[in-house]
């Protein structure tokens, strides 16, 4: 244990016979905490009971993904079993409440507030009711943490900071409902939705792309932010353009373009911007009154490249608000925690993976092909000879038939309750000069 936490070297089993007179009497529930000692005092294979466990939180993340997707006919019944799981747990008193402390909890810890923590993985099944009741935070609790992080869309660090602290003192209660919520929602999206079809869940900025009951890819996302939120459509994806021109919304135009050009007359150029008017015929900025009150009536249309707001893919679905999915130039921005900073449309990453998989019956488009035509920076539309149906959908918990279950911040703050929106967003929205280098965020 001592190469693990840098501790002085003691065992495991040191602990849990000390925590059987201190750790049971400081936690709220001493029958339970009583209870899982004696079932590891009593476990007959003690004697490799610590590497057993090693390897078990080592794959404790790893089951948290699955490939059952988040929409399908048995997506309500797994959420109603979660929902008498967490019932349960509501009818005994919940969770306690894990205190803060001055530095954040992670391996190596020695501290009174990691027995809280124990017995609150433990009511959750994020630990096994067997690792002890220690005030050490061991390779038992780094490994239910992560688990815990990784139902709660949280980086798996095993760290408990600011975001993961509030996360795990969200009331039973509070999740309970947040879990009827959600029913309602995948009880209506669980009818037939195609053999294959890609869902996008907003508040988990993912998506599924999913083929005969199964996801066959799942990419992370940038959404649209609470001020210019992604709308929830139920629609078809008719098109992939590879090397697309960036047409900007009026939106765009008028937020952002107009006042960066008042300080900048050279950004049109700078971004590869032309000016089209209405005959087709391209304008130059110079002809245009910057500081008038309203925007030039102008299509603002980027050409092709590195620098262009998609990059190198845009994929069409039928909509009426002007949004669609596509590749962006700046793919450090899928490392975020926050990803919900986007001004209505969805951002791919590994786009070019989702593309071979929506042109599988276009022939002839291999990866090969498409990074050809990729790499000639010519404009290329291409007609899916099957549309595909495109799900966005807001759901904030849910349930796979393996039972773990999974929640999100209510970003867009639709669940009922100010505890679960933007416990990851703090409740800051990005500037609207500092997003990609470029502020058009389409």
């Amino acid at each position: 244990m001592s190469d693990k936490t840098g501790m002085d070297v003691f065992s495991r089993r040191a602990i849990l016979r000390t925590a059987l007179s201190a750790g049971a009497a400081a936690l709220a529930a001493p029958a339970l905490a009583q209870s899982a000692m004696d079932g590891i005092i009593n476990t007959p294979n003690r004697g490799n009971w610590d590497d057993q466990f090693d390897a078990k939180v080592a794959r404790a993340t790893v089951n948290v993904t699955t490939n059952t997707p988040m929409l399908s006919p048995q997506a309500p019944a797994a959420i109603q079993q979660a929902m008498g799981e967490y019932q349960m747990i509501v009818a005994n008193g919940g969770w306690p409440e894990v205190p803060q402390t001055a530095k954040p909890l992670q391996l190596g810890a020695v501290d009174s507030s990691v027995q809280a923590l124990r017995q609150r993985l433990m009511i959750t099944g994020d630990l096994p009711r067997d690792a002890g009741m220690s005030g050490s935070f061991d390779s038992y609790v780094d490994g239910a943490v992560k688990r815990f992080q990784a139902r709660h869309g949280l980086p798996p660090d095993g760290v408990l900071g600011e975001y993961s602290m509030k996360a795990l003192n969200v009331p039973a209660q509070t999740r309970l409902m947040q879990l009827q919520t959600n029913l309602v929602r995948l009880q209506a999206m669980s009818g037939d939705l195609g053999p294959r079809f890609i869902s996008v869940n907003v508040p988990a900025a993912s998506i599924e792309a999913v083929e005969n009951g199964r996801v066959m890819l799942r990419n992370t996302a940038i959404v649209g932010r609470i001020s210019r939120p992604t709308h929830m459509i139920n629609s078809k994806i008719y098109e992939v353009i590879l090397n697309p021109y960036w047409t900007a919304p009026r939106s765009i135009v008028e937020k952002d373009i107009v006042p960066l050009m008042r300080k900048d007359p050279t950004y049109l150029e700078k971004n590869n911007i032309r000016l089209i008017d209405g005959q087709g015929r391209e304008v130059s900025p110079s002809m245009v009154d910057w500081n008038a009150p309203k925007a030039p009536n102008l299509m603002f249309r980027q050409d092709p490249g590195k620098i262009n707001a998609m990059s190198s893919t845009k994929i069409n679905f039928h909509n009426p608000n002007n949004e669609y999915m596509h590749d962006t130039p700046s793919q450090g921005l899928f490392n975020k925690l926050m990803r919900f900073e986007s001004s209505g449309c969805v951002r791919v990453q590994n786009v070019r993976d989702l593309v071979l998989w929506l042109l599988k019956d276009n022939p002839g488009w291999d990866r090969q092909h498409v990074e050809q035509v990729i790499a000639s920076r010519q404009n290329t539309p291409i007609k899916l000879t099957q549309e595909v149906p495109v799900y966005i959908v807001y759901i904030t918990a849910w349930s796979a038939k393996d039972g773990v279950v999974q929640f999100r911040d209510d970003i867009y703050q639709k669940d009922g309750d100010q505890q679960l929106a933007l416990q990851t967003t703090a409740g800051v929205e990005p500037a609207s000069s500092n997003e990609d280098d470029f502020v058009p965020r389409q």
